[in-house]
């Protein structure tokens, strides 16, 4: 490699180096900031911006890294979509499809930091779909015409729980159906590559059949070629020593017969 390639290869790996820093540090923050509860919108862009940025580099880390971040960049920004829902029960729908990151962005996180948001975001809104359940059944009890009987409490919160089980049936049961149709289009998907690669394979491989054939062709149309120009050349000089032959012969006969009379 010359001294200047070098040199840019060089500068070209602490861009990269570089830049992947600063995205682990800025998504570092917005995790910490989503533990906390605090805006990191606006961040969402610029993380969004670099990792387009990372992906583009020629020198970039291997692909199970860029999965990452971009499982994070996107859980992180689910999670502003799903804040910005109406009810609980909708938020909590949207959290049960997101999908956390693996692996921890830094080595002093024990556990993923993006886990960590979305058992606290789930809990809580689990606990806003109770309280809106509970508001809801005082609100019944407070404009029905009769008053509370005994009981009416404890049979409100056995409603109440039968309620958030069948709401969280209903949202394990969405989510396998997701989880199902994601794998059967992945199989899907691997299918398709392996056949279109095996097709791929087909079409090399006739191509180089092809190309051998024509080689070959070429070949032997030469060999013809000189073999029928080494023919005509045989049958040219056959026929000018024959005709050599007879005019030699026509002229010896002339010379010889005059004498024979």
């Amino acid at each position: 490699m010359a001294p200047a390639e070098g040199a840019g290869y060089r500068r070209e790996m602490m861009a990269a180096s570089r830049l992947e820093l600063n995205l682990v540090r800025l998504l570092c923050r917005c995790e910490a900031m989503a533990q906390d509860r605090e805006e990191w919108e606006g961040y969402v862009g610029a993380l969004e911006d670099m990792l387009q940025a990372l992906k583009a580099q020629a020198s970039k880390p291997a692909s199970e890294v860029i999965n990452e971040y971009s499982r994070k960049v996107d859980f992180l920004k689910g999670m502003l979509q799903a804040e910005k829902l109406t009810s609980a029960s909708e938020k909590a729908l949207a959290n049960q499809f997101l999908a956390p990151g693996r692996v921890p962005t830094t080595a002093k996180e024990r556990v993923p930091a993006t886990k960590t948001v979305h058992l606290q975001s789930r809990a809580r809104y689990t606990s806003e779909m109770r309280s809106e359940l509970l508001g809801t059944l005082d609100l019944r009890k407070r404009t029905g015409a009769a008053g509370p009987r005994p009981g009416d409490e404890k049979q409100s919160a056995a409603e109440l729980d039968l309620v958030l089980q069948r709401h969280q049936n209903l949202q394990e049961k969405l989510a396998e159906e997701m989880l199902g149709l994601a794998r059967s289009l992945k199989t899907n998907t691997l299918a398709a590559q392996s056949v279109i690669k095996k097709d791929n394979q087909t079409l090399s491989h006739s191509l180089k059949m092809a190309d051998q054939n024509l080689e070959k062709l070429k070949m032997e149309s030469e060999r013809l070629e000189q073999h029928a120009q080494k023919s005509v050349n045989w049958l040219l000089w056959a026929m000018l020593i024959v005709v050599c032959f007879i005019f030699i012969s026509m002229i010896l006969f002339i010379r010889i017969m005059p004498k024979l009379k």
